[in-house]
């Protein structure tokens, strides 16, 4: 039996982010450039995007560069933004024929004015597309998206726009740059780390986490498959007991 012919349609995560790890040493391993790891990985993204869109995942967030991510070596950070430029003119079509949403998330202003310029073309390009969001974390971190959010809400007290008093979970989320998303419900990383790296850390509270020893351009549907399976096996209490949600 196939895999996914074990997943229960019916509890799908509604939102699924996914840390996108281990390019460099999947190349190392091959006695190639890190660049060569980065290339291969974006076979992994259209084999990933695609099973979430076929199975009805409504939201997958993926990790394409952080904001520590700058501080790699200029000709590394050159190449991962080219492949990002090639990519995004290559995966319009899939997207459409996908009716797959594209969104970004980060620092979008710090990115090449030609990556800026090609990214919110397909961003445009397919904005009424409704089978799924695909979120692309770029020049993101979470503790600066948090600290921009509480500036923003200290201006808005400041001018009376809103009471501190009401300052809330919802008011949070208002300000993030996930506005527009759920919470995550799985979070995954391949390579074998397990860390979050400052990623979506308030978006994260109450996510599944799986760690799987996979290189990212080794990751396949299938292993996508085998970390919704764990994710549906695990009782989600959300602060509540067993017996209180039987």
């Amino acid at each position: 039996m196939d895999l996914k012919d074990s997943i229960h349609i019916k509890s799908l995560p509604k939102h699924i982010a996914i840390i996108m790890d281990g390019n460099g040493r999947w190349a190392k391993q091959k006695g190639m450039m890190r660049a060569f790891g980065h290339e291969n990985g974006t076979k992994a993204v259209r084999e990933v995007v695609e099973a979430s869109a076929e199975l009805g995942i409504e939201n997958l967030t993926l990790y394409a560069f952080s904001t520590e991510n700058w501080k790699r070596p200029k000709l590394e950070v050159q190449t991962l933004m080219k492949l990002l430029v090639s990519s995004l003119k290559k995966e319009i079509a899939t997207l459409q024929d996908n009716n797959i949403k594209l969104s970004a998330i980060g620092n979008l202003t710090s990115l090449p004015k030609r990556v800026h310029k090609e990214l919110f073309e397909v961003i445009n390009n397919t904005k009424n597309n409704t089978r799924m969001t695909l979120t692309l974390a770029l020049s993101y971190g979470s503790r600066e998206e948090i600290i921009n959010t509480v500036k923003e809400i200290s201006i808005k007290v400041k001018n009376n726009i809103i009471s501190p008093e009401n300052i809330e979970e919802s008011i949070i989320n208002e300000h993030l740059y996930t506005q527009n998303l759920p919470d995550v419900d799985l979070l995954i990383r391949t390579s074998g780390e397990q860390r979050i790296s400052n990623f979506l850390l308030w978006q994260i509270a109450y996510a599944e986490l799986y760690f799987t020893n996979i290189l990212w351009p080794d990751f396949t549907k299938q292993h996508l498959y085998e970390a919704i399976i764990e994710y549906q096996k695990r009782e989600r209490r959300f602060g509540k007991t067993s017996e209180q949600l039987s």
